[in-house]
């Protein structure tokens, strides 16, 4: 059923003075993006199917794994006992030097699975290298401090090369000849022009949310920084889908890969779906505002808009209504944007707006609600902003603003 404002928000209690200040929506325009695929907004109403998970018996513990001593004893230190399923059917086939395809959900401990075997060849062979490539800069940090800290005190050389941070850091961090590197395909592809990076004996190889990256438009710079890497290599493809694309871009770059699939289903399948009606922009923020009121603290909203002008706008006209929010997009660099993430998950702000760049690679516990104040472009862009939500089981809820 459509969001109605005659009955109680479906985030929460309408408890807002009669008497409030109508600031009006000074979005303003700027930076307009492609022109939007239309979207029936029957395909924005959902009911959840929150189904209970099956708990996976795991065949093996950590310590069962071939792993040096030095990372199991990383592991023990993060209280790791039992492997995921994706960990503990892909560890000892990475662990062997096979190829992987590993189809599995956000938030299953993928980075885990490829990246103790990749420290542990590192850490015995001195020659080895590898390098892997993920879609947004969060998620290339967030897989690089998981490495660092399995490894620590051992002797592996690190890069982070994501865009909005400083190129002459990176530059200085390559020279110190790292054999790990991870970053975003655009940022690598810069240094690879510029002669900074060299990757001809780079024989490790990983690409995590392989679907997302050509979804991004990355295919052509994801082929050429594979085409630059070492022909004997072992590759890992990891991807939330298995389409002709990615299909296409496995076959092309790895060797009788084994498969492995631990999906148990669509994130957004674990949310609530319901449209917002609005008439004008002086109703449709007055209606964000009422769905924004809950009743329990402690609940994480993530609020989508279309550009980086329209976010700060959005975000300023919440301010000045008593709400504590905070922004993310492209247009802010890397530090600004880490603090953001960090922030919100420490619960200092509750309502963080954003452009797409947070739909793709922020993993950010307890987000309980996602608001589409903007339309996505596109139908796969919606399903990867609402995945946000309802995830480990949890039950979540998206709201999209739809113009009568």
């Amino acid at each position: 059923m459509p969001y109605n404002n005659s009955r109680r928000p479906a985030f929460g209690r309408n408890s807002y003075s009669r008497n409030r200040r109508h600031t009006g929506n000074r979005r303003g325009g700027g930076n307009r993006g492609p022109k939007k695929d239309y979207i029936d907004p029957k395909r924005f109403v959902k009911a959840a199917k929150v189904q209970e998970e099956t708990a996976y018996e795991a065949q093996n513990t950590f310590n069962d794994f071939a792993l040096h001593d030095s990372l199991k004893a990383a592991v023990g230190r993060k209280g790791f006992v039992t492997p995921s399923a994706i960990q503990d059917q892909s560890i000892p086939v990475a662990l062997s030097g096979q190829d992987i395809i590993g189809i599995a959900n956000t938030g299953t401990g993928k980075t885990a699975a490829f990246s103790l075997p990749l420290l542990n060849k590192l850490i015995k062979n001195k020659d080895a290298k590898a390098i892997v490539l993920a879609p947004t800069r969060e998620l290339a940090e967030q897989i690089l401090e998981e490495c660092k800290s399995f490894s620590r005190g051992s002797n592996i050389y690190w890069a982070l090369l994501i865009g909005g941070a400083s190129m002459n850091r990176q530059i200085n961090d390559l020279r110190r000849r790292p054999n790990l590197i991870v970053g975003t395909p655009g940022r690598i592809k810069d240094h690879l022009v510029r002669g900074n990076l060299k990757l001809h004996d780079f024989d490790n190889v990983v690409l995590d949310e392989v679907d997302r990256m050509l979804d991004m438009g990355f295919v052509g710079d994801v082929r050429e920084i594979l085409n630059q890497t070492k022909s004997d290599k072992q590759s890992f493809f990891f991807s939330a889908t298995m389409d002709k694309r990615v299909r296409g871009l496995v076959d092309e770059f790895s060797v009788s890969p084994v498969t492995i699939s631990v999906k148990t289903g669509d994130t957004s399948d674990n949310v609530e779906q319901d449209v917002v009606r609005y008439a004008n922009n002086n109703e449709k923020l007055d209606k964000l505002h009422d769905v924004l009121i809950v009743e329990h603290p402690g609940r994480k909203t993530l609020v989508f808009d279309d550009t980086r002008r329209s976010v700060e706008n959005l975000h300023k006209e919440l301010q000045q209504r008593g709400f504590k929010t905070g922004t993310i997009h492209g247009g802010k660099n890397q530090s600004q944007r880490k603090r953001a993430l960090a922030k919100f998950k420490a619960n200092e702000f509750d309502v963080l707006v954003a452009t797409d760049v947070a739909a793709r690679g922020i993993d950010v516990d307890g987000i309980t609600h996602v608001v589409n104040y903007s339309t996505p472009q596109t139908y796969a862009d919606y399903t990867h902003r609402i995945g946000r939500a309802g995830r480990a089981g949890q039950k979540g809820y998206a709201l999209t603003f739809v113009k009568n």
